[in-house]
């Protein structure tokens, strides 16, 4: 884990790029040319076992978190969350993180920010946005955008979109049902990058993934939110077949967790470039 910390730290940006790690779940870290550092639902504990357990779920989670809790503390800028579920503002990563001397600002939505003052994140700390709400972190604007919440208990979800200073713009669903209106609310920012939830129930599934992905015209199409729970999961190929159908299938890119992801890619070198 300190191993990913380090790497993290010491990663170089080259202008116009970003870097990106995925945590598992709808959890991200990325990392700016400025050398900014935010964190997005970071989910790096087992606590919604007992929340999927107390409603007959199992939720226990398949791969083990890339980082502490901790490990975030002195690490990021900004801990940026989608809405208020325990998989995406999750206590046991909270606590741990200020108790290592983590501070905000913590961003979020209005109901998610109820959530923070009452695990007693001081108000100074915590930033409410909502869609078409900005924040700014050096070169790094984090500006929120529509999604359709799972029920009642958090009608405040939201999408973001991220926008590089003289780099890429990188589309984050979050947790959404399908509408039309999503893709018409991102479009106009031209992202290169949608990063896609895709799971079984309550959120986009492979085939609306991939229309939206069309719809926006996204240059990369990366899923989560189908890995970590035996009763919340899905093969993510299952998108890269819907990009297939849609004549997009180039599109699709399955990261593993911890692991560095750089955009724009490195081109490869065509074969007449190859030495032999």
């Amino acid at each position: 884990m300190k191993k990913l910390r380090e790497a993290i730290l010491h990663q170089k940006v080259p202008a116009g790029h970003v870097a990106l790690w995925w945590l598992g779940q709808n959890g991200w870290i990325l990392k700016s040319p400025g050398g900014k550092v935010i964190t997005l639902d970071p989910y790096l504990t087992n606590a919604c076992k007992a929340v999927g357990a107390a409603v007959g779920l199992n939720f226990d989670r398949l791969v083990p978190p890339p980082l502490a809790p901790s490990d975030l503390a002195g690490l990021v800028d900004a801990y940026v969350m989608t809405h208020g579920h325990e998989d995406h503002l999750d206590p046991e990563t909270l606590r741990p993180y200020r108790a290592a001397g983590g501070k905000g600002p913590f961003v979020a939505p209005p109901e998610t920010c109820e959530k923070l003052r009452k695990l007693s994140v001081p108000e100074a700390e915590i930033q409410m946005i909502w869609p078409n709400k900005e924040f700014t972190c050096g070169d790094i604007t984090v500006r929120g955008t529509f999604a359709i919440p799972f029920g009642n208990d958090d009608m405040t979800h939201m999408g973001f979109i991220v926008k590089i200073k003289g780099g890429p713009v990188i589309y984050f669903t979050g947790d959404t049902r399908y509408h039309e209106v999503l893709a018409s609310c991102v479009a106009s920012h031209q992202p290169e990058v949608l990063v896609t939830v895709i799971n079984p129930f309550a959120n986009l599934d492979p085939g609306q993934a991939a229309r939206l992905a069309k719809d926006i015209g996204a240059k990369v199409v990366i899923p989560c939110h189908h890995d970590l729970f035996p009763d919340n999961s899905l093969s993510p190929r299952l998108l890269r077949t819907n990009l297939i159908a849609l004549g997009i299938g180039e599109r699709y890119r399955e990261l593993e967790h911890g692991h560095l992801y750089l955009y724009p890619e490195a081109k490869k070198p065509s074969a007449r470039g190859k030495s032999r």
